[in-house]
């Protein structure tokens, strides 16, 4: 049976909480800000850090290695951030410009080359995992998901310089589309920013 808690130990680890927040708020705030672009976002990061990290301060098994912890938290906080982002769907194989008038584009499923370090990470890792899926498509599927994604050319215009009906192209374009879901998804899944 763990022993009664005193006066004298909840304000020893009020103590203990105060110095750690003190001690690690700048160093932990300019962790998160370098792969949090957003202030607003990386305070809310930050904050939510130190609220569990007073949370399981106060928990009988203490914790060792408080700035270790505190760090490996904010980490974590940061890849849910990523991980909840909304998914964009690989793009329509009809070929159709979207609302805007625009025609959809693979590179917006890729994180941002902007957002930070692990963002760069993941796009990196996400190309490399699709180039291994392109090459293991057979090379008519792939040369129509290369063609219409990567090259930005219609199904009609395909269609036309090679002859094969539109109906074949699309066809083809969805089964790769299949193909690369089910090789990217685990990736994607399993990417630990």
């Amino acid at each position: 049976m763990d022993p009664p808690r005193t006066l004298a130990t909840m304000t020893e680890k009020d103590s203990d909480i105060t110095a750690t927040v003190l001690r690690e708020r700048a160093r932990l705030g300019n962790f998160i800000r370098r792969r949090v672009r957003d202030p607003g976002e990386a305070e809310d990061i930050l904050q939510d850090v130190f609220s569990e990290f007073v949370e399981a301060y106060r928990l009988p098994a203490p914790i060792e290695q408080a700035s270790a912890w505190l760090f490996r938290v904010a980490r974590n906080r940061i890849i849910d951030r990523f991980r909840r982002r909304k998914e964009l769907p690989l793009p329509d194989v009809s070929g159709d410009p979207d609302e805007s008038g625009d025609a959809p584009r693979l590179d917006l499923a890729l994180p941002s080359q902007d957002a930070g370090p692990e963002a760069i990470y993941a796009r990196t890792v996400l190309l490399d995992a699709l180039q291994d899926a392109l090459d293991g498509l057979p090379p008519e599927q792939r040369d129509v998901f290369v063609a219409h994604e990567i090259e930005g050319k219609s199904f009609k215009a395909m269609a036309a310089e090679s002859g094969v009906p539109l109906n074949t192209l699309l066809a083809r374009k969805r089964y790769a589309v299949r193909h690369l879901r089910a090789r990217l998804q685990p990736v994607y899944e399993g990417l630990d920013l």
